[in-house]
């Protein structure tokens, strides 16, 4: 490790977050992230990464996409972040674009800065729709760290904080549960369940079959509004554009953020139905947001939206989630008694491991391989895996060999030394 790097590691934890540093040094992860480029990540000692965490889909289009770039630069002449008080052109037109793209009927986009801020619009949107405070959500959920959004999530995340549910407006019931949704629902006293489609930070579960479609109808037989958490999910991740939609459910609010903001300027999205919007009638300036809907992030936003519309994008989102699968599906034959699992919605992926905290050392020995990915935190049996939607097959051929390293490297050191079963 560079001096220089050190100094910086050491200037973090006294100036920036000592405990989120301190423990990617524990885990092996010593990475200051310096230049970057469509999908790879360069260290601050100019080691190159892959990189398929994304951020959370942050990346879907790559770092710095020069298309986006582009329009940015173009933008910053005439635009700035504009004043959320008063209509504007970049504004609007995103919001038609999203109205046009996303399912159903939902028309009005309510802007915020990150998800999280999104989510929070959502829950005070669905208690205002329906004068009901109560909001369903699933255990180990993730939905973001603000006031609302952090009480729809796993309890490490609001008990630090003193944020935890004292009033039992938020209620947690297992993924892939019916039963435990139509009891919830049951009192007819719920505003609306919440639900990432593939909870990304519990290691991406793939929802049963009929499970999301049938949670809808319950929402509509007790009352209740659904939200659709696409934060992770959306944006062509699962060969269109919203994964709510593969599983043919037409929601009643659409959060979407990250990789809307092609990773260079902050934006989130709530889009609602007419049944959601009467606070928008009733009092427009009842949610207000700063940098929420900031123009230069809408004008990123609509070319993001316009490239994961091109219809080459969707072919290449197929291709992609074909290739990787069967490369994985190769090196988990070579490894069976550690690589136990792949969890698969196109190229949204949860690599399973058979040790309580398995993906943590895959996760460190991949960032010796050269690959950056990371480990569930709610589930770190599981790596996330998210390979880019534009991503070309040398780098996907290239992608899989640095795995299959990597993952015969964790087994050594979690089961100890075995035979490769020939694949």
């Amino acid at each position: 490790m560079s001096e220089e790097k050190l100094e910086v590691l050491e200037r973090s934890k006294k100036f920036w977050n000592p405990g989120k540093t301190q423990a990617w040094e524990d885990m092996g992860v010593d990475l200051v992230i310096d230049r970057r480029e469509g999908y790879f990540l360069y260290d601050m000692d100019g080691r190159r990464l892959i990189d398929v965490h994304l951020n959370g889909g942050t990346y879907n289009l790559g770092h710095r996409n020069p298309e986006l770039v582009a329009v940015m630069s173009a933008a910053t002449q005439r635009f700035d972040m504009g004043n959320h008080h008063f209509p504007s052109l970049a504004r609007t037109a995103l919001a038609e674009a999203l109205a046009k793209c996303c399912p159903g009927d939902l028309q009005y986009t309510i802007y915020g800065a990150g998800g999280a801020e999104a989510i929070d619009i959502a829950i005070k949107t669905a208690r205002n729709a329906t004068q009901k405070r109560k909001i369903v959500s699933i255990v180990r959920a993730y939905h973001g760290h603000t006031g609302l959004a952090v009480k729809t999530g796993a309890e490490r995340f609001s008990e630090i904080f003193l944020s935890e549910d004292t009033q039992g407006e938020f209620i947690h019931v297992p993924f892939n549960n019916l039963d435990a949704i139509e009891d919830a629902l049951r009192r007819r006293d719920v505003a609306a369940v919440i639900m990432e489609t593939i909870p990304a930070t519990y290691g991406f579960p793939m929802p049963h079959e009929g499970y999301l479609p049938a949670v809808k109808k319950l929402c509509e037989r007790f009352d209740a509004l659904y939200i659709a958490d696409e934060v992770q999910t959306g944006l062509m991740r699962t060969g269109v554009m919203w994964a709510i939609s593969k599983y043919g459910v037409e929601p009643d609010m659409l959060v979407t953020g990250k990789g809307i903001t092609g990773g260079l300027y902050p934006i989130s999205c709530c889009v609602v139905s007419e049944r959601c919007a009467g606070w928008l009638k009733q009092d427009g300036f009842a949610h207000m947001s700063t940098a929420g809907g900031a123009e230069i992030g809408c004008i990123v936003a609509l070319k993001v939206l316009e490239i994961c519309q091109r219809p080459e994008v969707a072919s290449t989102v197929g291709y992609i989630a074909n290739f990787m699968r069967a490369g994985l599906d190769r090196i988990q034959s070579s490894y069976p008694d550690f690589f136990t699992g792949i969890r698969q919605n196109g190229v949204i992926l949860g690599l399973e491991f058979n040790h309580p905290e398995g993906a943590k050392p895959v996760m460190k020995h991949l960032y010796q391989n050269g690959v950056w990915a990371i480990f569930s935190s709610l589930d770190p049996r599981v790596l996330q895996f998210k390979p880019g939607i534009l991503m070309s097959q040398p780098l996907c051929e290239e992608l899989l060999r640095r795995v299959d390293r990597a993952v015969a490297g964790a087994r050594e050191e979690v089961v100890g030394p075995g035979l490769r079963k020939s694949a």
